[in-house]
This record gives C-alpha cells, structure tokens and sequence, in this order.
C-alpha cells in the first residue's frame, strides 16, 4: 500500500486465500485491506495515539438509515453520553475530496448530528464543525484532541 500523509504505525497483515487482510484494533477482526481500509486504519492509529480518542468510544462502519436507505459511517466517535461527536468519511488515496464527498458526509450527518466532521483520502484531510444552525459547516485547521472536542461538542 501506499504512503499516506498520516503517521506510520505498527500494523498486523496476514495472507488468506490470495487477499491480504489487516487487523482493526477497534473492531478486534481481520479485514481485507483495500486502499479505503489502509486510510481508515491510519486514521483510527492517528485519532487514538495522536489526539487520545478512546478506542470504546469509536464505531467502525457504523450502520444508519437515511431516507429509509441503510447506510455505513466509516467511523463515529462518541462522547460518554452516547451521542457522536465525530462523523469521518474515508475515501481510497485516489479518491478525490469534492464537494460531491463533502455533501455525502453531510447527508449522513442529517441523521447522525455530530458537531464534527472529518473527510480524508489519506493524502488530503478535511474538518469542520458543523454551525449552530446543523448544516452549515466552519472549516477548522485541524481536528480538536478528544478532550477539547468534548468539551466543545457539547450542544
């Protein structure tokens, strides 16, 4: 896999049956790696060592509906009351973020209602908190450590 622009981490592969699959520390499984898991992966690594996001407090493809369509979130973090806090899409490394990703992170957030939200293709990452008014969004220059993002995520 390639190089992203996310800190290296120590990770576990094996090979099954010709797939190469790697070990989600949150989830507890092997997963086949695809570009998109290599981003999650590296991204779920950042968000627990980097920014102290509790691994009990992340969902990994988290089903939701949305207009009676069933859904998957790449990963939601939630704060200690049960409510997301973080939405973050994941896009493979040749996957562009356009206003096209952003809108579906939004559309998913409709339903889910995190102050947050996150896009990265592992190359490029984008975050912002979503404004008073639950849709529009406030660019940030970098994603909050869990603590502050708790404190701030409050509504």
């Amino acid at each position: 896999m390639e190089q992203l622009s996310l800190p290296a981490f120590s990770y576990k592969l094996k090979e099954s049956d010709g797939k190469t699959f790697i070990y989600d520390a949150v989830r507890r499984k092997w997963l086949v790696l695809t570009p998109e898991e290599w981003v999650r992966q590296h991204l779920l690594h950042f968000l627990h060592a980097y920014l102290q996001y509790p691994k009990p407090l992340m969902s990994v493809e988290r089903g939701t509906r949305y207009n009676r369509l069933q859904k998957r979130t790449d990963i939601c973090v939630y704060g200690g009351d049960g409510k997301v806090l973080l939405l973050v899409e994941c896009k493979a490394p040749t996957v562009p973020i356009s206003t096209q990703t952003v809108q579906q992170a939004a559309v998913y957030n409709q339903t889910i209602k995190a102050p947050y939200l996150l896009l990265s293709n592992g190359h490029h990452h984008y975050c912002w908190r979503v404004a008073e008014d639950g849709v529009s969004l406030e660019p940030l220059a970098e994603l909050p450590p869990f603590d502050q993002l708790k404190k701030d995520g409050v509504r």
